[in-house]
């Protein structure tokens, strides 16, 4: 019988396009573009500027052979080698907090899927549903190992940077065409790599964005390293001394294999609607449910208590006072009074008012419970329940099953257009005709007879 480990590995080598179902092929193509908006809104941030000029300074140098590079840097409009490309394009993706997410692994799959696959499909000359199918194996081995490392993990260990790092190898070892014992070595040498604490969180560190970064060049470099013979071990998983037993203490090994071929988990996964931790949304459409329901303005709330599950309390606990930006979207308090003002937590919305006065009011008047029912149901479901407490001595109560965004309450290829547009204004990473071309040419990306560059020329 084969492992695991070996039925993955050989899932993710020999998947091909035509086995991939039509409304799949769809929806990530809706993947593809709402990441693509998320790796604009990079532009200028400070901790993808700092990891950008690293590959810059270690990147091909004027004057040396290739030192044009193979792969696009997107949000700074750069060139450089696909390791390089793809940390960059991985750090971009990942800092206005308005990438996907996959509900019952808790993981971010596109941040560190299409920035090596995109960067390797450049620099080979991949077709479309070469680079589709590398994409798809990325999100499917990817999700799966989220949901094997469990609840336990994600307690300490940010899953996008972990599991991260396998989802990158599955995809570019697709490119590459590994066969299945290549591709198991190539997931021995990812798995040994994966890394990203949650501890950053308590002092606004820039951690977040490393782990991504790192997740995408580890996940790429295992790839052309088992594509070169280098080997890894063959029971990165499950292994006496493997992935469970350093990083878990609930890993089901079952759900490495779940319905491979036929459960096809990238569909699964859901869009952000606000720019924040998806451990906020949920709570904070409910409670516009309730405002909306009750007509409430913001001086009518006297106390927010939001019911919640434990990865909540664990990853938005030590966010009491957020002193930047990025911190402030962890803070529970923080979203809440920002959507109550103004009925959405946007990037706008963030970088003007986080630390207002009537944002801080509000956000001191919100607090987190442990729901048993929130509980129960988390990862799977990710159920919205506040009560609300009003000035005039009422108690309402609010509830959302399926946050907008979710697969059942997806978001549309019109509001996905739109956002990535928002996100490029915002940024400043592209025009609105710059953006608009780039996103018509993703809605084609299955069709694309050579990966093309998005927002410049290739070079020749």
């Amino acid at each position: 019988m084969s492992t695991p480990a070996e039925q993955l590995a050989r899932f993710a080598a020999e998947l091909r396009f035509e086995a991939i179902p039509e409304p799949v092929v769809r929806f990530t193509e809706n993947l593809l573009v709402d990441w693509f908006g998320s790796a604009v809104a990079g532009h200028g941030a400070r901790p993808v500027m700092s990891i950008a000029r690293f590959a810059q300074a270690m990147g091909p140098q004027p004057g040396h052979v290739g030192s044009g590079g193979a792969s696009e840097v997107i949000a700074e409009r750069g060139a450089n080698s696909p390791y390089l490309a793809a940390l960059a394009n991985a750090a971009a993706s990942h800092v206005a907090e308005q990438d996907d997410v996959h509900n019952g692994s808790v993981f971010h799959p596109a941040t560190v899927v299409f920035p090596p696959a995109l960067a390797v499909a450049q620099a080979t000359g991949a077709s479309g549903a070469q680079f589709m199918t590398a994409c798809v194996a990325g999100y499917e081995v990817g999700i799966r190992v989220g949901e094997f490392l469990g609840r336990s993990h994600y307690k300490v260990f940010h899953t996008t940077g972990t599991a991260g790092t396998l989802a990158a190898a599955a995809a570019v070892g697709q490119l590459l065409g590994l066969n299945a014992a290549q591709m198991l070595h190539a997931f021995g040498s990812a798995g040994t790599q994966s890394a990203g604490l949650w501890e950053f969180l308590r002092t606004a560190a820039d951690s977040k964005q490393l782990h991504t970064a790192h997740a995408a060049g580890a996940g790429l470099m295992a790839a052309y390293l088992a594509q070169d013979g280098f080997t890894g071990a063959a029971d990165i998983f499950t292994g006496p001394q493997g992935m469970a037993a350093g990083m878990s203490s609930d890993a089901d090994a079952a759900k490495l294999t779940d319905g491979l071929g036929t459960r096809w988990a990238t569909a699964e996964t859901s869009f952000k609607w606000h720019a924040s931790c998806r451990h906020t949304h949920p709570a904070a459409d409910a409670l516009l449910a309730v405002m909306r329901e009750h007509g409430l303005k913001p001086d009518d709330i006297a106390q927010v208590v939001t019911h919640v599950h434990q990865g909540a309390i664990d990853v938005l606990g030590p966010v009491v006072q957020p002193a930047t930006v990025h911190q402030s979207k962890f803070s529970m308090g923080t979203v809440l009074g920002l959507v109550a003002q103004y009925g959405h937590a946007g990037l706008g919305e963030f970088d003007r008012d986080y630390l207002s006065s009537a944002t801080q009011m509000l956000r001191d008047r919100v607090r987190m419970e442990l729901d048993p029912e929130v509980d129960g149901a988390y990862p799977q479901r990710w159920i919205g329940k506040v009560t609300v407490t009003t000035t005039d001595g009422r108690t309402l109560h609010g509830r959302v099953d399926e946050p907008k965004g979710d697969p059942g309450n997806t978001l549309t290829r019109e509001e996905l257009t739109a956002k990535a547009l928002r996100l490029a204004a915002h940024s400043g990473g592209a025009s609105e005709a710059e953006m608009q071309r780039a996103v018509d040419t993703l809605w084609q990306a299955a069709s694309w007879t050579r990966t093309p560059w998005l927002l410049q020329e290739r070079p020749a």
